[in-house]
């Protein structure tokens, strides 16, 4: 059984493409099968970015925390920004509602990593508990693991 690399759904059509992601079939995986092509650390901000509103797959501890510390260290400096050229933080607003969904998705996507449905976002406190936890090592019902 083949599964496409990008959005984890299943291969049961012939063709160079994913149906559903229309991504090149070239990189496929199978059922505990270790994803090799994981981003530069410098890159994990931009990949997440890179999948902007995608709340299928997985997405591993590292790539969840690096996205969330560059975010916070991002809205800060714009924050000082907008207050140094007196913008009444129209900069760092326009930078959160951009990085919103990507946020949200890769929120989505963490919690898929540890076996769990995407609606636990809407609980407050509990994404933050289940982001810090190890994901599972093998494939899981929302695709392979993303280490």
């Amino acid at each position: 059984m083949a599964y496409c690399h990008n959005c984890a759904k299943e291969l049961t059509e012939k063709g160079d493409t994913c149906p559903h992601c229309n991504a090149s079939r070239d990189i496929i995986w199978t059922p505990g099968a270790v994803s090799s092509d994981a981003p530069e650390s410098t890159f994990w901000y931009f990949e997440v970015l890179r999948k902007y509103a995608v709340f299928s797959g997985r997405a591993c501890r590292k790539e969840f925390w690096m996205f969330f510390l560059t975010n916070l260290l991002i809205s800060v400096a714009l924050g000082f920004l907008d207050d140094l050229l007196g913008t009444d933080q129209l900069i760092s607003t326009f930078y959160s509602i951009a990085v919103f969904l990507p946020g949200l998705a890769v929120g989505v996507r963490r919690l898929h990593d540890t076996d769990r449905s995407g609606w636990w976002m809407l609980v407050p406190i509990v994404p933050i508990i289940f982001s810090c936890l190890e994901g599972h090592r093998e494939a899981n019902r929302f695709g392979p693991s993303p280490k």
